[in-house]
C-alpha cells in the first residue's frame, strides 16, 4: 500500500469515527427530549466545517 492510500485511509477512518460520535450524541439527545432515536440523523453534506465541533478535543492527551 501506497503512502498515499495510507494517508487516505487514515482520512477516511478519522471522518467516520467522527461521523459515528455525532450520530451518537445526538441520539443520545434526542433520547433525552424524548424523540425516537430513528428521527436523530446526521445530514450529509460536502460542509466539512462540522469536523472541528465533533473532532475528539486535546484535553485528554495532556
Amino acid at each position: 500500500m501506497s503512502i498515499q492510500d495510507q494517508a487516505r485511509a487514515l482520512m477516511v477512518r478519522h471522518r467516520q469515527m467522527i461521523r459515528n460520535r455525532e450520530q451518537s450524541m445526538l441520539t443520545r439527545q434526542a433520547n433525552e427530549v424524548g424523540m425516537p432515536s430513528e428521527s436523530a440523523q446526521v445530514m450529509q453534506s460536502n460542509h466539512h466545517g462540522n469536523i472541528e465541533n465533533y473532532d475528539r478535543s486535546n484535553v485528554g492527551l495532556s
